[in-house]
């Protein structure tokens, strides 16, 4: 293991680690383990012990449920939740939070041909041209397919091809743009892209819709990296509306994740460049908190890190994504007994500023992979970061 500099971060190189590979069970953070670790520039809040904030989604006895993607409806306290009986492939399942994650209904019924989807299902709720609203579920590999509802998930139609093209976590993230369009992002590493089979370079992809997510036009190439495999787009605009970012996973573990931006709402981007060892790690998804701050939900990869292959939140500043600045804290939410295999999630906020953040984990030693929900609200974790901060100012340890 040789550390090296990137920018103003060590950074360690892992010679011959390849991404979502094996299943290897790995032991908690220990005092040893945190004593061990390359440290990092920011707090970290430990709320995997707070076993009153998890809340049980859904569990099988010997069935890996994973990869799940939220939606918070327009009555803003329902949620729904999206995930397949399989790592990343099998019959989609789906279920209801009537009351902000604290309870959830029975699995329920979806079409027949959702059985059939091979990809981490992804969902979104969109405004349509007639002022109504209407909910996008995505499965993608080739090709991508997409049903919808016009009833806040009362109801669905079969999945169905979007278009002669496949890709990887498609959507990965989705948001509207002016004209009343929409801009979708996913990823390929070749072989389902044109369903060709053969890997290649990875690159993130865009598509547009100007109807409301029914139709969506031929993808653009946003990113690629001869040298990266950048990948799993987190979209998120800025808090002035000027601009786009896109915080994105390296595959090859060789360099921080990723960030590019668009200052003409999508059009054109920026040549990647690194994130702070921070927010390195896969599958981001942020929200902002309503004093204006940044959260991003992922899972920690950050060679070096004591928590990493966790469940982790990172809070701080949009403005930290543009100076590579490490932001305010870091919040574990739970610890997974696998050395990576977790950490999918969805991210909601509720109208009274609580989070709420639906994943997969291996959460007890031995047993197949459930989905949990975890609530925490920033003026409970602010004030944890606060002690950390104050006892290590103190040589001190908080707990």
């Amino acid at each position: 293991m040789k550390v090296s500099g990137i920018g103003t971060l060590a950074f360690v190189s892992l010679a011959g680690v390849v991404a979502c590979a094996g299943r290897a069970a790995r032991p908690v953070a220990t005092t040893e383990a945190l004593r061990d670790s390359i440290p990092f520039a920011i707090p970290l809040v430990d709320l995997a012990g707070d076993t009153a904030r998890q809340v049980v989604v859904d569990r099988e006895p010997g069935q890996y449920l994973g990869h799940p993607t939220t939606v918070l409806l327009g009555d803003r306290r329902t949620i729904l939740a999206v995930y397949p009986k399989g790592h990343g492939a099998g019959p989609i399942v789906m279920k209801r939070s009537a009351d902000g994650g604290r309870t959830w209904s029975e699995r329920l019924p979806v079409p027949d041909n959702w059985a059939t989807s091979k990809e981490t299902p992804t969902i979104y709720r969109v405004a349509t041209p007639d002022g109504g609203n209407r909910l996008l579920l995505f499965s993608g590999l080739y090709p991508i397919r997409l049903a919808t509802s016009e009833d806040e998930g009362a109801t669905w139609t079969p999945l169905s091809p979007i278009g002669g093209y496949g890709g990887i976590v498609a959507m990965a993230s989705l948001a509207p743009i002016p004209g009343g369009r929409l801009l979708a992002l996913f990823h390929d590493d070749g072989r389902f892209f044109r369903d060709a089979g053969t890997r290649g370079p990875f690159r993130v992809y865009a598509t547009e819709s100007d109807d409301g997510g029914l139709t969506w036009g031929a993808p653009r190439v946003i990113a690629e990296d001869s040298t990266l495999d950048l990948c799993e787009p987190g979209l998120v605009r800025s808090p002035d509306g000027r601009r786009l970012a896109v915080l994105l996973r390296e595959n090859r573990r060789r360099a921080p994740s990723q960030v590019i931006f668009s200052d003409d709402e999508g059009r054109t981007w920026s040549p990647p460049r690194a994130l702070a060892r921070e927010l390195t790690g896969d599958r981001h998804v942020a929200r902002y908190a309503p004093d204006g701050r940044l959260v991003v939900t992922f899972r920690d990869m950050a060679p070096g890190s004591a928590t990493r292959g966790d469940w982790l939140v990172w809070v701080g500043r949009y403005d930290d994504l543009l100076t590579g600045r490490p932001g305010q804290y870091r919040v574990r939410l739970m610890d997974n007994v696998n050395s990576w295999d977790a950490a999918y999630a969805g991210l909601e906020v509720l109208p009274d500023g609580a989070f709420v953040s639906t994943t997969y984990g291996h959460w007890r030693e031995g047993a197949e992979p459930y989905i949990v929900s975890v609530r925490f609200r920033l003026g409970e974790t602010d004030a944890l970061a606060h002690r950390r901060t104050d006892a290590q100012t103190q040589g001190g340890t908080a707990r």
